[in-house]
């Protein structure tokens, strides 16, 4: 089922999850061990990450060669194993780095033989160790062209004129930011261009993480104003470890209120930390589903552990 489609037919809460690939060289199963318990909330869809891979340059007999080395392959393999094992639909990020346009369609083409209907179009990050992002030659520089060509091949338009075309059925999700885009020079920037992404195809928004209801309800609110009417899915992350206190600010580019880190830092031991920290996110989604979200979106990071605290509270 499309993502669309699921949210619009939700009659409770809908639940969704963000899983990580493994780590080249790992197991399959523990990816399993992940989902497993979380199976029981019945997530809607699950989706899977992808990251450009890192380029390493060797020399090898004289010569010098330049080597993608992927530390998490395998998105399209991890999302038909989900989709087989637990009959949830899943949703590949698809993301602009490492590609050409004509390398994208391929790619488009490939997913829609596999029967996957949704597709989450990112710009992506650069590559590790590298500042900024460089679009390939012949690739698109900006998520809003992806899904312009997703949206084009649902038209069936291709890159070269066909006969008797067949169009997909691309579902279309992407990224918003409440707090902007640590690139973008200001939140209204940053709101353009997340509804040029919308006005060229986009059928719902996921956001970045956040942690305090009030920047999500004025984002909506905002979202809104400039027109954009798609479903907004708020991004929740579970926050466990005081270590995250510093790290998510740091990698991800929020704010955390005063009385989230202030309650994990009282905390006299790690596990009621811990505690502090569910305890907070909880009633962080308690507020969103009084606000009347058309689901919870939840960033598990390959670990299910947490996620599944946050959902037997919400749960019980």
């Amino acid at each position: 089922m499309q993502v669309i489609e699921a949210i619009k037919q939700s009659k409770d809460l809908m639940i969704s999850l963000e899983i990580t690939p493994p780590n080249k060289g790992q197991s399959i199963e523990e990816l399993f061990q992940v989902i497993d318990p979380l199976t029981r909330y019945n997530p809607a869809f699950i989706s899977v990450t992808y990251h450009q891979p890192q380029v390493v340059y060797e020399e090898k007999n004289g010569l010098i060669y330049r080597i993608p080395k992927r530390k998490k392959p395998g998105t399209v393999g991890i999302c038909a194993a989900v989709t087989n094992r637990y009959k949830v639909d899943t949703v590949p990020h698809f993301i602009l780095g490492g590609f050409s346009k004509f390398e994208t369609e391929d790619a488009l083409i490939d997913l829609h033989f596999l029967g996957i209907e949704n597709i989450f179009a990112v710009r992506g990050d650069p590559p590790p160790g590298e500042k900024i992002f460089i679009p390939e030659k012949d690739g698109h520089k900006y998520a809003s062209e992806l899904v312009e060509q997703i949206h084009n091949m649902n038209e069936g338009f291709y890159l070269e004129q066909l006969e008797n075309a067949q169009p997909t059925k691309f579902c279309i999700g992407v990224a918003g930011y409440p707090e902007k885009h640590y690139e973008s020079p200001n939140f209204e920037k940053d709101l353009y261009f997340l509804k040029q992404k919308v006005d060229k195809g986009a059928h719902y928004i996921i956001t970045q993480m956040f942690f305090q209801f009030n920047v999500y309800r004025d984002f909506v609110e905002k979202a809104r104003s400039a027109g954009i009417k798609v479903p907004i899915l708020p991004g929740i992350k579970p926050i466990t470890t005081l270590g995250q206190l510093s790290s998510l600010p740091r990698d991800f580019h929020i704010t955390l209120p005063s009385e989230l880190v202030e309650s994990m830092e009282q905390a006299r031991t790690p596990a009621e930390s811990r505690k502090a920290g569910i305890a907070y996110v909880k009633k962080l989604c308690e507020q969103l589903i009084d606000f009347g979200v058309p689901g919870i979106h939840i960033y598990t990071m390959g670990k299910g552990t947490a996620t599944q605290d946050l959902l037997s509270l919400l749960f019980k």
